[in-house]
């Protein structure tokens, strides 16, 4: 099978998979389901990705991909780190309050393997703060930022951005944000963090 023919019945199986997670739930969904909402095999799904699980970690990958890919190039090509985190400050924000990222946080709640919990700190954080934080050494490097530690920069940075609107939209506590909010909030995230680390 050609690559993009694969990569287009994977983005089919990856959209029935969150329309069943969204209203059955983690545990409410079978690969049978799934298979049959994507009018694909079972077959097919088992082949591919071994089991529920394997399909719902490809899921948290494929949702995680676009911010690493815009820091490691922002970092490899020696971009200014101000305007990189405010490139970069509303793509993660988007991606952590988004529907996908909200269903897949509550499907590793559900997961009692704690494997889905894994995969999303594997993908996510575990990914994208050392990338941060190396972004925040080569500011301190340069002159343009001050802190005590390019650590201690990333974690403002996003304690600045996030808070605690990821929990609160996985809790049901808040809506899915618009484009216009998520600039706003990235915006003032950017500002506060201007007034406590520019150099």
């Amino acid at each position: 099978m050609r690559d993009d023919m694969k990569a287009a019945r994977q983005e089919r199986i990856e959209e029935a998979a969150y329309r069943l997670v969204r209203s059955r739930g983690y545990s409410g969904v079978s690969m049978l389901a799934i298979a049959r909402e994507a009018r694909a095999s079972n077959e097919t799904l088992y082949r591919w990705y071994g089991d529920k699980r394997g399909l719902f970690k490809a899921m948290v990958e494929t949702n995680a991909r676009r911010t690493p890919a815009a820091l490691d190039r922002a970092i490899s090509e020696g971009a200014d780190p101000l305007t990189t985190l405010s490139e970069v400050g509303p793509v993660l924000l988007a991606m952590l309050l988004g529907e996908r990222a909200v269903l897949l946080n509550r499907a590793a709640a559900a997961d009692e393997t704690g494997e889905l919990g894994e995969t999303i700190a594997a993908g996510g954080r575990e990914a994208v703060f050392p990338m941060i934080e190396a972004l925040m050494g080569k500011g301190m490097e340069a002159g343009t930022l001050a802190a005590p530690s390019a650590g201690a920069a990333a974690e403002w940075f996003l304690a600045l951005l996030i808070g605690d609107q990821q929990i609160r939209r996985v809790i049901g506590a808040m809506p899915e944000p618009s484009p216009a909010d998520i600039e706003t909030r990235a915006a003032a995230a950017m500002t506060a963090f201007r007034r406590l680390c520019a150099a």
